[in-house]
Formats: structure tokens, C-alpha cells, sequence
């Protein structure tokens, strides 16, 4: 796992002032060095620059980057980020062909898979990426990004020139980039935000190559085209046949995620998705007489503030405790205290170059530093309910019915919080629409599928989308920040492609959610946590982390020199501020309620005075 970055431009000679943008590469690099720190490279060219920091996952000693191979005289050249988790028979396939490899890395696969098949080696691929190749003959540079987005790559073009990275970050340190807003950068923070629309970078001119998509730059500019796209076909099988498709795809997918050099272990949260994969590691190690690691997270005293709602009806220490009843893992109980997670708000905007999931990131960031302490690969329970229908809006009539996002109905509390002339100027609800009918658009429906069927098909497709997208930047840049690769088994493609044409009936039989999932690994865990009712990621329910917030959101309103003031209602905010919590009421997702709202502002503040942005 790593972090890449480069430029490339035909209207320039870098060899011409060779030392200056070998420096350049140099800062973008350093700019991301947390990504992994065992390990650097640079290339540069005539029209070319690429960089990487590596983290040794694979093939600790060779598969240093970037890497160029030439064959029958044209030089190919990568810089890849990411892990390829099946990549045996591709390389049988290629040797067979007369490739020689000098590693035993999948980043020289890539590479050689390009050479022999091209831009179609991609659909080759079952992993996380997101890689650029430079090819020297047909002077061309292609990115690559993985089908579900878990592997981020940013980009920029100005001038003629492209310059593309892991994160935002470093494509600041390009001599022809700087950070900037405009109107529409704030309507994704306030109408959008946390999450993003696809392929766009909220800074002015700063883009991501979107999920399952490669792009092309040369002499005619840049073209990004769709490698993968979801089908929508009728489903023929019966539901035991379903049990048993999950059952193969879902241990599939973490057998292949255990292969590394390094020591695996997993976030165990006491929930099915997180159990159901902790289980299968645990028995994949067992038969190599080795143990398992798994590390639980929670907060300080929750035990004494928790409140129990209908997005969180119970605390998960109790269903870790069975778990570690029933498997033999050395496990570790982490705790993070209110004043930590409300000073790493502002470290997890350091980590993302953009406001977040507030708590949620901060607490991850949190988390994710101890683990790495002891493991340097993780493997998690997410994207289990995008896939399988866990949340309340697969379920509830409000949420299905809602012409809108389901997981952000209320659109009143954005509004509510900025001045009557940001409200006209951004038009929060005229962009969240726009948004929404841009994706519904989208949605491949199956011919004569109608009704509650297609719109079940639609929140399917939206979650794929957007929300599991929103957690999976959450996940990368909560655990590379800290030089921690997190692994995700359920954004398999094969179990994507297969779950989306599963009929709701099967997804939750008898109205159980994710009963299908639930039937698949029930063979493995204890009763109590296999049928364990939903309960999303922990948050903090002390009422003195709320009232850090208040006070730093206090502090906000009533400074005008705040970079957030101009916009932002503060008599609506001060009002907000004095009245009790309701947690039962988010505003987006399940987790984000009043206190995570004063978390977000703080971000907001804070993003907009770390990157100098004038409003």
C-alpha cells in the first residue's frame, strides 16, 4: 500500500531543469509520506514525472517504485497503490507468455498485464488500486481506479499540464496548483457533505478519477472511460442456492484478503459484518497454528452515558465478549476520551484535506493510530449493509418514499445554520436534487422492474453510489494517515455484481435484515451475534464532549474573524447551542445528529482557515 503522485505535460521538457521538478515530485511525495514510510521513488522524463512512498505489504525487500520494465525495446513505467489479493493465475498466465519477474510483487504484474493485454488487464484485477501507467512509446498516461472506489486518486489539469495524486494534499506542492473555492465547492460542504459527488474534489478545479474508470492523457488532453459498470438481470435461483453462493463469495473474498507478508488482524465490533469476517480469519490462521489479532473500539465511560435509540439500540461490548468466548484471538479493548476526539476533528481534516463524518472520522483516526502500533493490515467489516440492505432506509416507508437521499431527508438544518444570502446563493435543496436525479438517472433498472422492486433497486444503487463511497474515504484516510492498510472483504466486486441482482425477498427473508447474510455465516459465529439486531459504528454519548462542542462552536460564532463567519447564521447556531441533544434525529447517516453538527461547523472553520479559502 502507498501513496503515488506525478505530472505530465507535452508542452514541457522537465529533463531541462531536471533537478527543479525532481524536487517537485520530492514534495508531492513528502506531502503524503504517512501513506507509508518504508520506501521511496522517483521517475522523471522528458514529458513525465511520477513519485511513490510505499508501505510493504508484499515482496518486502523488491517491488521498489516506481517501476519500469522495457520489452522489445518500449519502457513502461508504474506507480501503483494498492494490493491485488488473486494475482497467481495472472501470473502463471503471464509467464507462460515469457515474462520473467524479477519480484514476487503484484505491482510488476500490473505491469506486465498492461504490457501484454493492455487497458482490458484492469477487468484482470480483484483487488483495491489505483495505479498510473507511462507508456514511452504512445506517449500516454493512463490512471486506473478500482471498481468501488476503496483506492483514491486525485487529479488536476492546468495548463496543459496534469498532476494527479493519492490525496488532495499533494497536488498543492505543483508549482501551477493552489487551493481554492467557489459556489460550487460550498454546496457540496453544505447541500452534499459529508459525502461527494462522484468524481468531484470540492476544491476549484481538483477532480477524483471515479470508481470503476480509467483515464487517458496525451497530446489531445484527457478521456475517462467506464471499465465496469453493474447489470441488472432477472435472478433464477432458489434462496438455499443464494446461502450458498454468499457463503462461498463472503469466505472467498477474506481468504484471498489474508495474503500479505506481514501480519493480518481485524476491527471487531461485536456486530455481524465485523464478527462473520473476524471468524473466517481466525480459522484461516488457526490451521497455520498461528493466532489472530483483533482490536474493539468504543469511548471513555459510554457505559455510564449510553443512550439507547433507534438507530443504536445497544452498546456492542457485550457481543465482543462473546466473541472472544468462542474464538481463540488475542484481542485488544480500545477507549478514546472526550478531549482526544474533539482535538482530532481538526487532525482528521489534516487527514482528508476536507471537513468529514466529524466524530466518526476523528474517533477512526483515533483508532486506527494504535492499531497500527501492532499490525500494519486490517481487515473490516464495511460495506456489509450497502450490500445486504442493513440500513433503516432499506426498510422504512418514510426513508423509501423520501424523493431525495434517503440517508439526509432533512435538508432544513443545512439551511438553518447559513445566512439568508448563502441560502439564496447556494440553493441548497435546487443542488441536492440536481444531484439525486443526476443518480437515479443512472440506476440500470431492469426492463418492466416497477414499484417498490425498482426503488428498492434505486436505494441499492445510491448506496453503492454514495454512501458506501463516503465510508470507504472515511476508511482510507483514517488508516493511511497512519500508515495502516484497512482492507474491505464484503467491496468484493464478485459479491457486489452477485448482491445486486438478489431480490429483496432474499436479501431479508421474512422481513429479517440482511437475513441472507445472516444465514450464510451462521455456521460460524454464536447465535446471539449471528441474529444480533443492527448497530451502526460507536459514538461518544458523554454530554462533556457536547460541551467542548458548544464551547469551540461558541468560540466560532462569536469570533468575526472565523473564516466561516460571513456564511454561517449565528443567532440560528447560538440558539442550537443552548438547547438538549437529540440523538435520535441525524441529519446525515445514522450517526450524525445535533453534536456531530457543531463537529462539522468546527471542520468546516477549520478546513476553510488550514487551506487560506476566502468566501
Amino acid at each position: 500500500m502507498c501513496g503515488i503522485c506525478g505530472f505530465c505535460s507535452f508542452d514541457m521538457d522537465y529533463m531541462s531543469e531536471r533537478s527543479y521538478w525532481h524536487n517537485v515530485l520530492v514534495r508531492m511525495r513528502e506531502a503524503i509520506a504517512h501513506r507509508g514510510r518504508d520506501d521511496t521513488g522517483e521517475y522523471l522524463g522528458e514529458h513525465i514525472g511520477l513519485s511513490q512512498t510505499r508501505l510493504t505489504i508484499r515482496d518486502l525487500v523488491g517491488g521498489n517504485q516506481p517501476m519500469t520494465r522495457i520489452i522489445d525495446g518500449r519502457e513502461y513505467t508504474i506507480v501503483y497503490n494498492g494490493e491485488i489479493y488473486h494475482m497467481e493465475p495472472l501470473k502463471s498466465e503471464l509467464k507462460a507468455k515469457g515474462y520473467k519477474f524479477e519480484t514476487t510483487t503484484d505491482t510488476e504484474v500490473i505491469l506486465y498485464a498492461y504490457i501484454e493485454y493492455g487497458i482490458e488487464a484492469v477487468n484482470m484485477l480483484n483487488g483495491i488500486f489505483a495505479y498510473a501507467i507511462w507508456d514511452e512509446a504512445k506517449k500516454k498516461l493512463f490512471l486506473f481506479r478500482d471498481r468501488c472506489g476503496i483506492k483514491p486518486l486525485f487529479y488536476s489539469i492546468k495548463r496543459h499540464t496534469i498532476v494527479f495524486a493519492s490525496e488532495i494534499k499533494a497536488l498543492f506542492e505543483h508549482p501551477k496548483l493552489s487551493p481554492e473555492i467557489d459556489s460550487n465547492s460550498l454546496r457540496e460542504i453544505f447541500a452534499i457533505g459529508p459525502a461527494r459527488t462522484e468524481g468531484n474534489g470540492v476544491f476549484k478545479g481538483i477532480y477524483e478519477v471515479k470508481y470503476g474508470h480509467y483515464g487517458v492523457y496525451d497530446i489531445n488532453g484527457f478521456r475517462q472511460y467506464p471499465y465496469w459498470q453493474l447489470s441488472s438481470e432477472e435472478y433464477r435461483k432458489s434462496y438455499d442456492e443464494a446461502v450458498d453462493d454468499v457463503r462461498y463469495l463472503v469466505s472467498s473474498a477474506v481468504e484471498y484478503q489474508m495474503v500479505s507478508d506481514v501480519p493480518v488482524c481485524s476491527f471487531l465490533s461485536g456486530g455481524l459484518d465485523s464478527c462473520a469476517v473476524t471468524a473466517l480469519a481466525a480459522n484461516y490462521l488457526k490451521k497455520e497454528g498461528k493466532v489472530f489479532n483483533t482490536f474493539s473500539f468504543d469511548f471513555k465511560d459510554n457505559n455510564k452515558y449510553f443512550v439507547s435509540n433507534s438507530f443504536q439500540p445497544e452498546q456492542d461490548r457485550p457481543y465482543v465478549d462473546i466473541m472472544l468466548r468462542s474464538f481463540e484471538v488475542d484481542h485488544t479493548y480500545l477507549e478514546c476520551d472526550k478531549e482526544e476526539l474533539a482535538d482530532y476533528l481538526y487532525y482528521s481534516v489534516d487527514a482528508k484535506d476536507l471537513p468529514g463524518m466529524a466524530d466518526v472520522d476523528a474517533s477512526m483516526l483515533y483508532f486506527c493510530r494504535l492499531v497500527k502500533e501492532r499490525n500494519k493490515v486490517a481487515l473490516t467489516g464495511e460495506c456489509a449493509d450497502e450490500i445486504f440492505g442493513g440500513y433503516p432506509w432499506f426498510h422504512r416507508e418514510d426513508f423509501i418514499n423520501a424523493d431525495t437521499f434517503p440517508w439526509s431527508v432533512n435538508y432544513d438544518v443545512r439551511n438553518s445554520i447559513l445566512t439568508d444570502d448563502a441560502v439564496s446563493q447556494l440553493d441548497i435543496k435546487g443542488y441536492i436534487d440536481k444531484q439525486y436525479r443526476a443518480s437515479i438517472a443512472q440506476v440500470p433498472v431492469l426492463e418492466g422492474e416497477t414499484g417498490i422492486k425498482k426503488r428498492q433497486r434505486e436505494i441499492s444503487f445510491l448506496n453503492l453510489k454514495w454512501f458506501m463511497t463516503t465510508l470507504l474515504d472515511r476508511m482510507d484516510r483514517a488508516s493511511m494517515y497512519n500508515g495502516l492498510e484497512a482492507r474491505v472483504p464484503y467491496a468484493d466486486h464478485r459479491i457486489i455484481e452477485y448482491m445486486w441482482n438478489v431480490p429483496w425477498e432474499y436479501k431479508c427473508p421474512n422481513g429479517v435484515t440482511k437475513g441472507l447474510l445472516r444465514d450464510s455465516v451462521s455456521h460460524l459465529l454464536p447465535h446471539e451475534i449471528a441474529y444480533r439486531k443492527k448497530s451502526p459504528y460507536p459514538k461518544t454519548y458523554d454530554p462533556a464532549y457536547e460541551e467542548i462542542l458548544k464551547q469551540r462552536v461558541r468560540d466560532i460564532i462569536n469570533n468575526t474573524n472565523s473564516p466561516i463567519y460571513p456564511i454561517i447564521n449565528k443567532a440560528e447556531i447560538k440558539r442550537l447551542t443552548e438547547e438538549d441533544s437529540d440523538y435520535g434525529k441525524p441529519w446525515f447517516g445514522q450517526l450524525m445528529a445535533k453534536p456531530q453538527l457543531f463537529a462539522y461547523i468546527i471542520q468546516v472553520n477549520y478546513w476553510l482557515d488550514k487551506f487560506s479559502l476566502t468566501l
